[in-house]
């Protein structure tokens, strides 16, 4: 029976590499649209949380999990000897910067390795961890043609870019529209078919390259317009007005607009890191990608930005940044999250514990800090009264919707806001928004 027949009769066994925000949902939706999944991952914490019906990511509860492991349909192991079973791989593991922000493609090049090693005539692979243009063609092809098979022909690659965010109340992995690009024409049609079996709406583009593009504009569209506003709420304050009145009385616009709005910074994995991809493609092309590269320095300059607020607001108030105790509202980078990949957060508890404050936080989504680079482990603290009382400063860094900012305000000396999340509340002299 040819690959496509078991794709369309839902025999294919699918093997997903990288256990993660993007490969667990989709382990998930493929095992609920009737598929046998193989779960791989390196961390055998991971393997055996899922192997127990046990998910550690926001956006897969434990009953669905359970549920397709009862039914037979989702395995995970660290044994990646069984991708020579899988028909259909997908890879989904990081791909973070180096320290000199140029692309790491260590995990994309372990796991491709894996797959080399156990390719086999009529398998599919496709490439979902988000990179730069070329790198299925450039990286993911040559390691895997060295075993003599033809692509288009004896095995099939393409690129398909995850669309995952993280918390979404309403987009998840089976209504989120998938790009699919393959190395041939016959790679994007087998891919575009395997989605199309678990996935409400498929879209295919011409080439990887195209599909690997794609992914860099979305990121890069809302880095570099997250950029402008931060920047326009830095001018808002120096010249007197009131950011956030602006951004709502400019949304009233019926065309031509579409409202972004300011923060301490960018956070998560994709819109701090996916632009730089792109930009330190063009660089090796000769090229310098100036919106990319002025959006990314406005943005990291957040966490600054905010910190230099807190100690002209506590000066205001007569009191310095040094001995002040500071109480972080929020650690994750968004609200209703447990994930703090690249979050400002953590920038700012660095930024004013370097100052000498006591900085505490509370986050219910993030009971724990693991230590990090230029900052202490820390505990999420109890949102008490007596808690709000002792701050010389709350700081909301992050809006959750189970906190209480009416109670926040009242029982607090001095706030500044980051997010917003005191709009309704009239006006209080000790309120600083950003």
């Amino acid at each position: 029976m040819s690959l496509k027949s078991r794709i369309e009769d839902r025999s294919a066994r699918i093997g997903v590499l990288g256990l993660g925000y993007v490969g667990l949902p989709l382990v998930v939706e493929f095992a609920k649209a009737g598929f046998r999944v193989v779960g791989f991952d390196v961390m055998a914490s991971k393997v055996e949380q899922v192997n127990a019906g046990v998910s550690y990511v926001g956006d897969v509860s434990s009953e669905d999990l359970a549920e397709q492991l009862a039914a037979g349909r989702i395995e995970a192991t660290t044994d990646f000897a069984l991708l020579a079973e899988c028909d259909c791989i997908s890879i989904c593991v990081p791909t973070p910067l180096s320290k000199t922000k140029d692309p790491d493609m260590g995990y994309v090049t372990a796991a491709t390795t894996e797959i080399a090693k156990h390719l086999r005539a009529d398998q599919l692979v496709i490439l979902e961890s988000t990179t730069y243009p070329g790198t299925t063609e450039e990286l993911i092809l040559p390691m895997l043609s060295e075993a003599g098979l033809e692509v288009g022909k004896d095995f099939f690659l393409a690129f398909s870019p995850e669309r995952v965010d993280p918390g979404n109340p309403v987009y998840h992995v089976k209504n989120t529209p998938k790009v699919v690009g393959g190395t041939t024409e016959a790679c994007t049609e087998l891919a575009g078919l395997l989605y199309g079996q678990a996935l409400d709406q498929i879209h295919l583009v011409s080439s990887t390259g195209a599909a690997e593009m794609v992914k860099l504009l979305e990121n890069t569209f809302r880095s570099v317009n997250i950029g402008l506003v931060n920047e326009i709420a830095i001018m808002s304050e120096k010249l007197g007005l009131d950011v956030w009145e602006i951004i709502d009385a400019a949304a009233t616009k019926p065309f031509g607009f579409m409202p972004f709005f300011p923060g301490p910074g960018l956070g998560g994995h994709c819109i701090p890191i996916d632009p730089l991809y792109l930009s330190w493609k063009l660089r090796t092309l000769d090229y310098k990608a100036r919106f990319i590269e002025l959006a990314t320095e406005i943005n990291h300059a957040m966490p600054d930005h905010v910190v230099e607020r807190v100690a002209i607001a506590l000066n205001e108030i007569e009191r310095s940044v040094k001995g002040s105790c500071i109480l972080l509202l929020g650690m994750a980078y968004k609200k209703d999250i447990d994930d703090i990949r690249e979050s400002p957060a953590l920038d700012v508890m660095r930024l004013l514990r370097l100052r000498g404050a006591d900085v505490r936080y509370h986050d219910s989504q993030v009971p724990h800090v693991a230590a990090g680079t230029g900052y202490d482990a820390a505990d999420s603290v109890d949102l008490t009264d007596a808690e709000l009382r002792a701050a010389d400063c709350v700081v909301i860094t992050t809006a959750n919707s189970d906190v209480d900012y009416e109670r926040v305000v009242r029982e607090s000396t001095l706030v500044l806001d980051t997010r917003n999340a005191t709009k309704g509340l009239g006006r209080h002299d000790h309120v600083v928004k950003l």
